[in-house]
Parts: structure tokens; C-alpha cells; sequence
């Protein structure tokens, strides 16, 4: 099969753009447009008519002819033209045996599009789609976190429980229990952890290995229905425009919703809480699982946007937000015990515990402004690391898409290898705690100290290796250039 597309010879459409082509002879294509177009103008004018009717025997088709019944100008070149009898009948030549000669004296474009500059066009290559997700196919727990292994590192206990509820939710919508008479209950995931710990990280690596669509939301953006603002139903409208407004496929899929902490119930107000307890409120019957009217191809419902009916009953959804005062509540309740005693522990043993986010209890997260209601429909609490420097040195260099390798393949598309000592990337790390904005800050420092090498690099061609040391981090040296070997 050839890659190149084929193309009328008269009107220059190509077949993509087309139905499919008649062929007419080596290498010469008509297309049914064109085919009918000429056939008419031949019945019409009789003066063709009459020139076409002597050559080799061809004869017009009758009235509404088929553009569509073969080759109709085959026509043989070895056979002798019979001598007319009448005077003043042109006679024909070899050359005007051959019907698409016509072109030369008759324009059948009638303003079709411009022809492509080129003879030939390559094919358009389609996109090979994905085979649809099937909950039957789901792996294992353990096979889950394998995979998240790839691309999260650290976080174990994370990964855990997130492979345990997945694997629980999707065999949950097979509807596979031991007796019928028993419902299984949605387990949406409640993630807490510091800015920079990997949380949007974490869901956006499983639901690529899931093949599912996945919808990030902001809760900032979230208000109550009548206010200016998204409404609660946008997160849904966000999920089925992830999956090609395929309402089926959207019920399968993953909600993130970022930033949950920021629609905690205000302590002190004056006016409705229309962006904290409000969306509260609202995202409680999305999360417990019902019929809801979403717009499509829009996020605020009016009279001119289509609606159509989701059931999120089988979509997971998963919460996050860094709670930054979460911290003093955990630990004001932790420092409660007696200090005097046997069993007393000194009030400062929490104060340096950066990992205080993992002994949260639900009674903390209500306390810190999260209703009852909200905290009893995600059932699962995950609570992420906090990053230190031995992590930091991990995700540079261990993920399969680590921020190393990218540098790495960057400087071979120049033909040069790059280099990191231990010590640099331990410095890097370092600099990145200081940013206290977790892995983030990777990709910033290393822009920072990489924007020189980048742009020197390509004005000499002699550079063969680049190496990274710690000196050249803490701005006392310069990086190692070594030179090709010719």
C-alpha cells in the first residue's frame, strides 16, 4: 500500500478529502463529483456529444448514469479508427482517443478548492486509540504499586492505600461480592500532605496506568449554585470533556479536586459562606453517588447548553490539600497527655517532627473546618511525607521520567554527554529545602544553575562531556568541559 494519497486529476481534491476514487486508467483518478459533472456536460452539449460518439464505438450512457460502474474509458489503442464517410466530420488523431485529453479545452473545476501544490501527499496518519478501560482488568494491589513505583518515589504508605482503593473501587463497579444482598460502599481517598510532596503527581500517574479519564478541579474556583463562581457540577463537565463527552466512559473515570482545604468552614463570618461550607454542602451528593444534570461543553448551566444526565456512582473521586494549620491541631492534641508521671512526654517532642501530617485523625480534619458530613463520604485518609533531603536526591535521578534524564537527553540531541556528581545533586537538594515548596523547587534550581551551560554549549562544537559539580552549585567553581576526541 502506498503512503502517498491520491488525488482527482480534475478537480485535485485529494481522497481524504473525498469519497472514494475511480480509477480510470494508470495513475489517473476521478472522483464521483467530478465523474457526474462531465457526464452531464457531454449529454448537454451536443456538439461533444457527437465528437466522443466515433471514438472506438463509445457511446454516452443513458440518462442519470452511475459515475460509479467501473472504468468506462477503456479504450484500445491497436484498434484501427474506421474512415468517415461524411465530409466535414473531423477526424481523430491517436492522441484524441485518449478521454482525458479533455481537460485541455474544458474547465470542469468550477471553482473547486485551489489544487495542492504537490503531486503527492502523504497519507494523514490516524492516532491509534487506546484500548477502552475494562474494570475486569484492573491489577492487583501489589501490581498497582509496582507501577506507581516507576514515577512516585518515597511515599509507600501513600501508594499502598491508594493501589488498596483503587483495586476495591473498580472491583466494587463489577459488582463482584460474595453475596448479592450486600452493597458495596464508594471509597473515595482523602489526600493530606505538604505543597510539593506529590499528590496531583500521584493521581495523574494512576489514572495513565488505568487508561481513564481524569478530571483536576480547583476547589477555589468553586461557589454555591446562584453565585459567581463554578458551580459543583463543573467537576463533572471538566471529566466528560476529558473523555470525549462519552457519557459511559466519564462514569469510570477519576476526580481530582485540588485545594479542598481552601472551602473549610470560616470560623468567624458575617455574610453566607457561599465558597466553604456552601460547596461543602453541594459536593456531598456527588460524592455519595447520584443522577446529575451536567452541561456539555460548559460550566455553568443556561438555557442555550445542552445537558446530559451522569451517574456518579461509579466515579472515583479523590480530595487534596496541604491543611497548613492542620500541623498545631495534631499536635495541641497530642501534647495534651500528662506531663508528669511515668507516662509523661516533654511538650516540645512534637515541634520538630515534620511528618506530623501522618498521625491526622478525622477529628482533626473536622476540627480544622471540614463538616461532618463531607469527612464521612471519604472514608480513606492519606497522608503524604513531607520531602527531606535523601528524597529530593531520589526523584532527581530514580523516576523513569526524572528530571535528570530530560536534562540528559537534551544535551545528546547536541551530541554531549552530561555529567552530575553525588555531591552536586545532594547541594541541589539542599537548595530546594530552602525553597520549602517540596519537589517543586527541583526543576527551578536546576533551571537556575543549567541557563549558562544551555546557552554556551551551542557556540562550540568541540564540547564533548559536561560535569556538574558541587563547586559550580555553591558558586565557587566552574562546571568540567572536556573536549571531543577527534
Amino acid at each position: 500500500m502506498s503512503n502517498f494519497d491520491e488525488f482527482c486529476c480534475i478537480c485535485r481534491r485529494l481522497e481524504s478529502d473525498t469519497v472514494k476514487l475511480i480509477h480510470v486508467g494508470p495513475n489517473m483518478c476521478v472522483c464521483n463529483d467530478c465523474m457526474e459533472r462531465s457526464m452531464n456536460m457531454l449529454q448537454n452539449d451536443p456538439q461533444l456529444a457527437n465528437l466522443f460518439s466515433g471514438m472506438n464505438g463509445f457511446q454516452i450512457p443513458p440518462e442519470n448514469m452511475e459515475a460509479s460502474q467501473g472504468n468506462l474509458f477503456d479504450i484500445d489503442e491497436n484498434k484501427e479508427e474506421p474512415e468517415k464517410k461524411e465530409e466535414g466530420e473531423p477526424k481523430l488523431g491517436p492522441k484524441d482517443k485518449n478521454i482525458f485529453e479533455i481537460p485541455r479545452f474544458i474547465n470542469f473545476s468550477f471553482g473547486m478548492p485551489t489544487p495542492p501544490n504537490a503531486q503527492k501527499v502523504k497519507k494523514k496518519t490516524e492516532k491509534k486509540e487506546k484500548e477502552p478501560f475494562d474494570p475486569k482488568k484492573v491489577k492487583a494491589p501489589h501490581e498497582i504499586k509496582a507501577e506507581l513505583d516507576k514515577y512516585v518515589v518515597g511515599q509507600e504508605r501513600a501508594k499502598k492505600l491508594i493501589s488498596v482503593a483503587v483495586y476495591n473501587h473498580y472491583k466494587r463497579t463489577m459488582g463482584s461480592a460474595v453475596n448479592d444482598d450486600v452493597e458495596l460502599e464508594k471509597s473515595n481517598i482523602l489526600m493530606l500532605g505538604p505543597t510539593g510532596s506529590g499528590k496531583t503527581f500521584i493521581v495523574k500517574t494512576l489514572a495513565k496506568l488505568l487508561n481513564v479519564p481524569l478530571a483536576i478541579a480547583d476547589a477555589t474556583s468553586l461557589t454555591e449554585a446562584g453565585y459567581i463562581g463554578d458551580d459543583v457540577e463543573s467537576v463533572l463537565s471538566k471529566l466528560l470533556s476529558e473523555a470525549g463527552n462519552d457519557v459511559e466512559k466519564a462514569e469510570n473515570g477519576i476526580v481530582f479536586i485540588d485545594e479542598i482545604d481552601k472551602i473549610a468552614k470560616k470560623d468567624v463570618t458575617r455574610s453566607r459562606d457561599v465558597s466553604g461550607e456552601s460547596v461543602q454542602q453541594g459536593l456531598l451528593k456527588l460524592l455519595e453517588g447520584s443522577i446529575v444534570e451536567v452541561p456539555v461543553g460548559a460550566t455553568s448551566k443556561n438555557a442555550m447548553t445542552p445537558m446530559t444526565s451522569i451517574n456518579t456512582q461509579n466515579i472515583l473521586f479523590i480530595c487534596g490539600g496541604a491543611f497548613p494549620d492542620l500541623e498545631k491541631i495534631v499536635r495541641n492534641r497530642l501534647q495534651k497527655k500528662n506531663s508528669m508521671g511515668f507516662f509523661s512526654e516533654l511538650n516540645d517532642v512534637y515541634e520538630e517532627d515534620n511528618n506530623i501530617l501522618m498521625k491526622a485523625t478525622a477529628d482533626d480534619i473536622r476540627q480544622f473546618g471540614m463538616i461532618p458530613e463531607f469527612i464521612g463520604r471519604l472514608p480513606i485518609i492519606c497522608p503524604l511525607e513531607s520531602m527531606n533531603k535523601e528524597m529530593l536526591v531520589r526523584v532527581l535521578k530514580e523516576p523513569k521520567n526524572a528530571i535528570l534524564k530530560q536534562y540528559k537527553k537534551l544535551f545528546e540531541m547536541d551530541e554531549v554527554e552530561l555529567v552530575f556528581d553525588d555531591e552536586a545533586l545532594e547541594a541541589i537538594a539542599e537548595k530546594a529545602l530552602e525553597k520549602n515548596t517540596g519537589a517543586r523547587a527541583l526543576r527551578a534550581c536546576l533551571e537556575e544553575y543549567m541557563f549558562d551551560i544551555m546557552y554556551e554549549i551551542p557556540k562550540d562544537k568541540s564540547i564533548g562531556k559536561v560535569t556538574i559539580t558541587r563547586e559550580y552549585i555553591e558558586g565557587k567553581g566552574t562546571p568540567g568541559i572536556e573536549l571531543r576526541m577527534n
